[in-house]
């Protein structure tokens, strides 16, 4: 049987990965190809009357003080959100990982917002930031604070980070695992030698965990950069007209996309942004894998450099 199976391994191999392949190539590789030629033409969305207009859509582009802007806009929402997202999923992830009572029970509460429906999560956060019925309103009203119009300008911002963060549970199962990996042999020897609870969880817990953080990072700011349905679902107005009354401190990239898109029908000019996009996304990705490599410790790696240095 085992003769038969390495005989075969190579098209086993290729047969268990062809649905990914098929769908890489489907879903992912001719959509990207596709959506590169479009951005090539003046092509609208609908009409046959399109030409062939080369690179002057990306041309328009770096002279378009609105997107740039609107990137500049989400850069500083991805540095502001991302470090908070991290940390308070590793803060929540910390305060699970002790022995409580009805630890379930919390975590539980604590992971259900993340599986909440974007659209209801809109919603109900909508009517915690009204004006004037909002719940939020009314308990900052009682220590004497004035009513504040969270969805205009400029606390619209902050609205939406808040709206953000409240899915933080996603996270914190993640790190929560991570926590539960690391030796306890490594922070009961630390305490023994006279360290502190801060010290510990800073020289011991945080670099065994660092790969976990790491990559709670790069996804959180590869997800932050790309967010459109969360600004568009906090105006109040609905469908594709609502794009227009976004807040202006809302409108980042993806929004700024959306509206050459479907209100100013230039398909275009729209891949062309996407495009734009996704090279500044990959760029600052390994900007990042670079800059941090001596940042992250790897067990594998360690374990490499051991067997080298015994050798």
């Amino acid at each position: 049987m085992a003769r038969k199976w390495s005989r075969y391994q190579k098209r086993t191999f290729y047969a268990f990965i062809s649905p990914w392949a098929a769908g890489f190539v489907l879903l992912t590789a001719v959509p990207m190809v596709y959506g590169l030629l479009v951005s090539l033409t003046n092509f609208d969305g609908s009409s046959s009357r399109w030409k062939w207009v080369g690179l002057r859509n990306y041309l328009e582009l770096l002279g378009d003080g609105d997107v740039w802007a609107a990137l500049l806009r989400t850069v500083f929402f991805t540095v502001i959100f991302v470090p908070l997202s991290v940390a308070g999923s590793l803060g929540l992830a910390v305060v699970i990982n002790r022995r409580l009572r009805a630890v379930g029970v919390w975590r539980t509460i604590f992971f259900l917002p993340s599986v909440v429906p974007i659209v209801a999560m809109a919603i109900l956060w909508k009517l915690v930031f009204n004006k004037d019925s909002g719940i939020l309103n009314a308990i900052l009203g009682v220590f004497g604070v004035p009513h504040i119009g969270w969805l205009q300008d400029p606390t619209a911002f902050y609205a939406l980070i808040i709206l953000m963060l409240w899915g933080l549970g996603g996270g914190m199962i993640i790190m929560l695992a991570a926590l539960q990996g690391v030796p306890v042999e490594l922070e009961e020897a630390a305490r023994l030698d006279g360290a502190g609870g801060w010290r510990v969880f800073w020289n011991i817990t945080v670099p065994m965990i660092s790969p976990v953080v790491f990559f709670s990072g790069i996804t959180g700011a590869i997800g932050a950069l790309q967010v459109l349905v969360q600004p568009l679902l906090l105006t109040n107005a609905s469908g594709i007209a609502g794009v227009g009354n976004v807040p202006d401190s809302n409108r980042l990239y993806m929004v700024q996309v959306y509206q050459e898109f479907f209100l100013s029908n230039r398909f275009g000019y729209g891949s062309a942004m996407l495009w734009v996009f996704f090279l500044v996304i990959l760029g600052l990705t390994l900007l990042v894998l670079r800059t941090t490599r001596g940042l992250v410790y790897y067990e594998v790696d360690a374990d490499a450099e051991k067997e080298g240095a015994v050798r």
